[in-house]
């Protein structure tokens, strides 16, 4: 049976990829796949167990529960001044990753060129890809931390480019961007007439200042999708929940492409997302916080070590460069020889982009005690096979 040649191509993802080696071994310490360590906050799971018991188990809109839009329409006003009508400006998907699949096959015609700054989640080009669009890579570096700046936007920028992924705080480096910073990105993206898919997924895991959606900036609403979902900051992996906002006209043809492929998201999901938008804050905040002190005993041990980490500024990733400590190692021969001796599961750079390799990705959405043994254990690899630092 013949394969569509595009999916043929398609490489598997990296990150899980490599989690097959881990599958069956024991005692591994996990810093790997991009999910909370916490347990989805009581009150949120509760309403998802007595939504089951009342009986809610039907198909909802399509665009989903309209209380829940009218809930998620308020929250955004309240916390951020978005102003996105209810019924024709929001639909509900099956996680963020719906959200970015939809939008992807909504807006590119074949050949429509994307701009996709690296290093970048997995799925982004190949969700590019199977729309049949042609993913152009924005090169971020360490040494400015991982930014995509106007000049790089610029530079990247070429005849046929239709859209730009744009994902902050990003995944893997947790990288984010302060108004001022947006604001030039901004204008760089209306010059060219550049519509925007902004993934904000880890919108509410911000440290060191206050996030700003894309869409709120002048001139911007009409030529953004803002993408969110409830994975990452209620602890809601499991519930397969996110939104998409944006111009009407947009949010009706995504819905069509929805309606087709998925017709609508579950109701016990949506119900709990109620619960988690209405009551959720205050289990936010706790989780944030203990994902700062996390962020910071893992950044300055990583530089302890020898490996060389920026400061992420939000999600719960570090993304040090290692090659530099290791003799003669990549990054993918690190993480797997690092994985058979000592346990410690990291996934390799080149998961994110193609200039990537003398990277690893460290999720710290691990408990500390278990952050603090990874250490120990990748203190223990570097004495005993590459020499201290």
């Amino acid at each position: 049976m013949e394969i569509s040649k595009i999916v043929d191509d398609l490489p598997p993802s990296g990150i899980r990829a490599f989690f097959d080696l881990v599958l069956g071994m024991k005692d591994v310490i996990s810093l790997g796949v991009g999910e909370p360590d916490f347990a989805t906050p009581w009150n949120i799971r509760e309403k998802a167990i007595y939504a089951l018991e009342q009986g809610y188990t039907c198909y909802t809109s399509n665009k989903g529960m309209p209380e829940l839009r009218k809930d998620l329409c308020l929250f955004l006003k309240e916390k951020y001044g978005m102003d996105y009508d209810w019924d024709l400006e929001i639909l509900m998907t099956i996680g963020g990753s719906e959200a970015m699949d939809v939008a992807c096959r909504t807006v590119l015609n074949p050949g429509d060129k994307v701009l996709v700054h690296e290093p970048c989640f997995v799925a982004y080009a190949p969700l590019v890809r199977l729309a049949g669009g042609v993913p152009v890579p924005i090169v971020t570096v360490a040494e400015e931390g991982f930014k995509v700046t106007p000049q790089k936007i610029a530079k990247a920028w070429q005849k046929g480019v239709k859209a730009m992924i744009f994902n902050y705080p990003c995944n893997p480096t947790g990288t984010s961007y302060t108004r001022a910073e947006l604001l030039a990105i901004a204008k760089v993206v209306k010059k060219y007439n550049i519509l925007v898919l902004s993934d904000e997924v880890y919108d509410e895991l911000t440290y060191d200042f206050e996030h700003v959606p894309l869409s709120t900036l002048p001139g911007m609403r009409e030529r953004v999708i803002y993408m969110n979902g409830f994975s990452k900051a209620y602890a809601m992996t499991g519930f397969r929940l996110g939104w998409v906002c944006g111009p009407e006209k947009v949010i009706a043809a995504m819905n069509k492409v929805h309606q087709y492929t998925i017709m609508c998201a579950p109701i016990t999901s949506q119900m709990a997302a109620r619960e988690a938008i209405r009551n959720g804050a205050k289990d936010v905040q706790v989780m944030k916080r203990e994902y700062n002190r996390r962020r910071n005993f893992i950044v300055t041990s990583l530089n302890e070590l020898g490996f060389s980490c920026h400061e992420p500024q939000g999600a719960f990733y570090a993304f040090p460069k290692v090659t530099h400590r290791l003799k003669g190692m990549t990054s993918l021969e690190f993480a797997k020889d690092l994985l058979e001796k000592e346990k410690v599961a990291l996934v390799p750079g080149n998961a994110f982009g193609s200039h990537c390799a003398d990277h690893v990705r460290i999720s710290y959405a691990s408990s500390y005690d278990n952050l603090k043994e990874a250490v120990a254990r990748m203190k223990r690899y570097l004495e005993k096979y590459h020499g201290k630092s």
